[in-house]
């Protein structure tokens, strides 16, 4: 992606959807599901700026890399903790992974009946692309076993019981294992992270865009 204005903004515009709308879904489903954490405090909301992490928008400007603001949980209220835990964290990836076929979809027909390739129709192709993309590398990333991912709640809710505790050890060392693989890929170029994410994300935006 080159980076003149319009481009900056397609892209500040995909990754204010795609963190929105995951973080949104978490919020949405934790309320169903009995927890009313985030309601309480004013997540259960499509407004971006509720969402947004100052340092994780700052990296997201600066490197192209970052985070939104996690969804408060407090399993305490749920029926079934493990179970809804795993709900609540699958449904914040899952929305970028739906969004991202919907987007898609919107694409493909935009690509087949589009008379004319005017400016608009142009630019909200290239939208829609790099909404597909950032949805899906967002999803893609949280799908990630290691904390404090959502893969990592995900996995936590099928371990056996008696393995619960060691995989809670590992745990307090995932951050810096997921900080150090990142900076690997920004400041060594050992892009570890790219191997894990650009394969199905190629394969899904290919999969959904027809493109």
């Amino acid at each position: 992606m080159s980076f003149d204005p319009k481009s900056i903004l397609l892209f500040a515009i995909a990754i204010l959807y795609a963190l929105t709308i995951h973080e949104f879904f978490h919020a949405w489903t934790a309320n169903k599901l009995g927890d009313p954490t985030a309601k309480m405090q004013g997540r259960l909301t499509l407004n971006p700026l509720a969402h947004l992490d100052p340092v994780g928008t700052i990296c997201f400007i600066i490197a192209h890399f970052g985070w939104g603001k996690p969804v408060p949980v407090n399993p305490g209220y749920f029926k079934h903790p493990r179970r809804d835990d795993v709900l609540v964290s699958a449904a914040g990836p899952i929305s970028n992974f739906v969004s991202a076929f919907i987007f898609g979809v919107i694409f493909q027909i935009l690509n087949k009946f589009a008379i004319e390739a005017s400016p608009l129709i142009v630019d909200l192709g290239n939208l829609l692309i790099t909404t597909i993309q950032i949805n899906l590398i967002l999803a893609i990333f949280n799908f990630i076993p290691l904390y404090p991912l959502d893969g990592s709640h995900i996995l936590k809710g099928f371990l056996p019981r008696s393995m619960l505790s060691g995989y809670e050890n590992v745990c307090r060392y995932s951050p810096f294992i997921l900080l150090g693989v990142i900076l690997l890929g920004n400041l060594a170029h050992i892009p570890i992270l790219s191997y894990v994410i650009w394969p199905p994300t190629i394969f899904f935006f290919k999969l959904f865009s027809g493109f």
